[in-house]
Order: C-alpha cells, then sequence, then structure tokens
C-alpha cells in the first residue's frame, strides 16, 4: 500500500501515462504492430495561440489558449474548453487523452480533444469573456470543424460560451451547415435541453445499475444510502437532486469555498437557492461548516468527487470513509491513491465510464444537428440510460475476465518484455481502460498507417 509520506507527481499527463501504462498488459498490445501503444497514447495534434484581447480597461491583455486533438482513429475530436487560471498544455493533453478513452468505452464514434484558456472568469466581464472566446474561435480556424474536432463547455464555460464559438466560426465559414461545430449549444442554437445535467444522469445511472447487478455486497439500491460530494456546480447540483430523488441522503456538498455536512440529509433544493443567492453553499443554515476538501473524508456509502482533478492522493485516500468511489470529476483519484482504496475494499467507478454522460449527449446533439432533425427530450435520455447501462455491463464483465485470467497476463508479458516485475491486480478502472485501448487499438489496425 502507498503511504501518506510518498511525494506524488501530480502532473495530469503523467498520471494518464501510468493508468495507460497499468492497462497495457491486459490489452491485447501484443497482437499487432510493434509500437502501437505509443501510437495509442501520444496526442495526433498540439496547438498553442497567443490571444490578445481589448478589455474594458482599455488595455490590450494577453492570454495563452492550448488545443490538443490526441486521437482521430475513431472519429472526429470531441471535448470540452475550459477557462480556467490553471489551464496547461500537459493538463489539456491529458483531458483530451482520457476523452479518447471515453468515447471507445461508451461508443461513440469520436476520439479525444480539449482545449483550454488560462484565465479568471471571476475577473472578465461578460463582454471581455466574449471576445476572449470569439478571438480563441478565430485563432483555432480550420483545426475545429464538425467532421474535424467539435469542442463542449467544461470549466467555466457554458452554452453561452458555445453560441460564440458557433457564431465566429459560422462567419468564418459562410453558406455552410455549422450547427455541429460545438455542442452544448442553447436549445435555440440547435442545443438539448437534456444536455444540461447529462454528466449527473450519466453518473446516477451508472451508479443505479452497477448496485442493481451486484457491484458492491451486501446492497442493491441507492434507497437510504449516504452520499457526498464534492462540488456543487452543474454536475454536483444536478447529481446531488438524481440521488435524492433515488431515496438517498445527501449528507455533505462542497464548492471552492467550503463545504456543508448534515448527517440527517441536506434539502438539496434549498441549498441551491442559497447558493444561486449567496454564490456559495457556506452558510446554509443548520448545517456544519466544513473545509471543501474536507467533505471527502465525512463517513458516507458513496461518495462523489465533482471538482476538479488530484482531489483524492496518497494523502487522505487513507482517511476516505466511503464504500464507493464515483467519479464525476475528471481525474479526481490519483494512482497511488486507487491503490490505497482497493488496499481498503473500497471500490470505484472510474472518469471515463462515470462522468461520460456528457459527451454521450453531445454525440446525440451532433448527429442532430448533421442530419437537421429534433429528437424528444424523453428519446434522448432513454438512449442515454441504455449505453450507460450497458457500458457498466461491459467493464465489470471485463474486469472479471482479467482478474480470471491474471496469471495468463503474467505469463505473456512476462515473455514478451523479459520483465519479472508483477502486473497490478486489475480494478474498474483498468478494466474500463482496456476496453477502451482494444477498441482505439482495433480501428487502427484495420485503418492502417497512411501512406
Amino acid at each position: 500500500m502507498a503511504t501518506t509520506g510518498v511525494t506524488e507527481d501530480l502532473n495530469l499527463h503523467h498520471i494518464t501515462r501510468q493508468q495507460f501504462d497499468r492497462a497495457v498488459p491486459f490489452a491485447d498490445n501484443l497482437h499487432g504492430w510493434r509500437g502501437i501503444a505509443e501510437w495509442l497514447f501520444e496526442p495526433e495534434h498540439i496547438m498553442e495561440v497567443t490571444l490578445p484581447v481589448l478589455l474594458d480597461d482599455g488595455f490590450v491583455h494577453m492570454f495563452r489558449g492550448y488545443r490538443v486533438l490526441h486521437s482521430a482513429i475513431r472519429g472526429p475530436g470531441k471535448g470540452g474548453v475550459r477557462f480556467h487560471p490553471d489551464a496547461g498544455v500537459d493538463e489539456v493533453k491529458a483531458l483530451a487523452a482520457w476523452m479518447s478513452w471515453k468515447c471507445a468505452l461508451v461508443d461513440v464514434p469520436f476520439g479525444g480533444a480539449k482545449g483550454g484558456i488560462v484565465c479568471d472568469t471571476h475577473r472578465l466581464s461578460i463582454g471581455e469573456q466574449e471576445r476572449l472566446t470569439r478571438r480563441f474561435t478565430a485563432s483555432l480556424g480550420d483545426t475545429i470543424g464538425p467532421h474535424t474536432d467539435i469542442p463542449a463547455p467544461d470549466l467555466y464555460t457554458n452554452a453561452q460560451t458555445m453560441a460564440w464559438m458557433y457564431d465566429t466560426y459560422s462567419m468564418m465559414h459562410p453558406g455552410a451547415a455549422n450547427l455541429p461545430v460545438v455542442t452544448g449549444k442553447p436549445v435555440e442554437l440547435g442545443g438539448l435541453a437534456a444536455r444540461d445535467g447529462a454528466t449527473a444522469r450519466g453518473a446516477f445511472y451508472v451508479t443505479e445499475h452497477f448496485l442493481a447487478i451486484g457491484g458492491l455486497a451486501g446492497i442493491d439500491s441507492l434507497d437510504g444510502l449516504r452520499v457526498v460530494i464534492q462540488g456543487f456546480g452543474s454536475a454536483g447540483r444536478h447529481a446531488a437532486q438524481l440521488f435524492r430523488d433515488a431515496g438517498a441522503l445527501i449528507v455533505a456538498v462542497s464548492d471552492s469555498r467550503g463545504g456543508i455536512h448534515d448527517p440527517a440529509g441536506l434539502n438539496v433544493r434549498d441549498a441551491g437557492r442559497f447558493k444561486d443567492e449567496s454564490g456559495t453553499v457556506v452558510g446554509y443554515p443548520g448545517a456544519e461548516a466544513v473545509p471543501s476538501k474536507g467533505v471527502l473524508e465525512i463517513p458516507c456509502d458513496i461518495l462523489i468527487p465533482a471538482a476538479i482533478e488530484n482531489q483524492i492522493t496518497s494523502r487522505n485516500a487513507g482517511r476516505i470513509d466511503t464504500r464507493l468511489v464515483v467519479e464525476a470529476a475528471n481525474g479526481p483519484t490519483t494512482p497511488a491513491a486507487d491503490d490505497i482504496l482497493a488496499d481498503r475494499g473500497i471500490k470505484l467507478i472510474p472518469d471515463i465510464l462515470a462522468n461520460a454522460g456528457g459527451v454521450v449527449v453531445s454525440y446525440f446533439e451532433w448527429a442532430q444537428n448533421i442530419e437537421n432533425q429534433q429528437w424528444d427530450d424523453a428519446d434522448v435520455v432513454e438512449k442515454l440510460r441504455k449505453k450507460m447501462r450497458r457500458s457498466t455491463e461491459v467493464v465489470i464483465t471485463r474486469r472479471a475476465s482479467l482478474a480470471e485470467g491474471l496469471e495468463s497476463y503474467q505469463e505473456a508479458w512476462t515473455n514478451a518484455t523479459g520483465s519479472d516485475e508483477p502486473i497490478p491486480k486489475p480494478d474498474l478502472r483498468t478494466a474500463a481502460q482496456v476496453v477502451a485501448i482494444q477498441r482505439c487499438r482495433t480501428a487502427a489496425l484495420q485503418r492502417g498507417v497512411w501512406p
């Protein structure tokens, strides 16, 4: 077991590499071309742009933006654009890779991509955000497009951001059917009402089905389970209501300023209204105040990290008091923390499965825009439910088969590499990665290398 004294490498791109390397011995990687693993892991295209923007103070300020296309093996790139002070190329590369595995796992015909601008939206007016968005879109040029790379909202971006991106791209490509260039748009511009909350709904369907088919011994439903949610933004807030409506007790939630805890269960609608009025859940009457990251250690049955990356690490994994972690955020748990949780018998539904609902519904939006169709919202939600349930079953089945064949995988890996180093015991994250990597590998072998 990893210890709290170990210094971890929290670079997200390095973490994606560790996760990938854990899956490779199980992914039939040795069948096919030599070196295909490196092809599958390395990004295809990295773009860095400098963005001069005239701000309200009358000065031109410089911003930096990134767009990474990780893989187009299974289809055009797909991935969000985040506005965040800590955005950087390694972070964007990692998120793009996770999106590749996510799309392959839930079997939508996209590859992975991601974008980011280094900025603090709290310090920018709406007009400044619009000018920044339009400059970024113009700078990306034809690296994005309905059949090449399709952005979507992410941290501190939303449907309005996507409307600005769509409009800018459309002005640069007059006379073309440009609606599919981005997803997560306003409904009036070809977006889907079901897209709002799709990430949370996907996590809910995965968790519900995971319990129903025996993923957690002795528990087959959410009724009466205690749930803690770190992050009370779009995903966390929708998740709180969905899990509460299914009979769970939401005993703690948090946002970037702090958290609140009530062992008898929070009224999530009231907490949401309180945040709308005050800007934070901190100070919600009748609840105990806790630090934002402290909610992770509150005793519960299901813990849902729905905030940002690297929240459960070797430093606090030994104090996590739950039976199941459901990663609604991207990359909230480090590899060292994975090991600690597994050693303690805590199961974890990985991000590339748990939070894939967003990209599934984005795919539905894109498909409708391509075909100039409009689907009924109830049909979209039902299609999402079926896809998430099916993907959950695939991951559970694959983990069982990997565990059963561990000895043979070890022998094959030792013979191929000459290393006596034991391969790790497969968990649900490794199983999900294996499914995704194998699907990408199969597509690469079928397409071949051109020229």
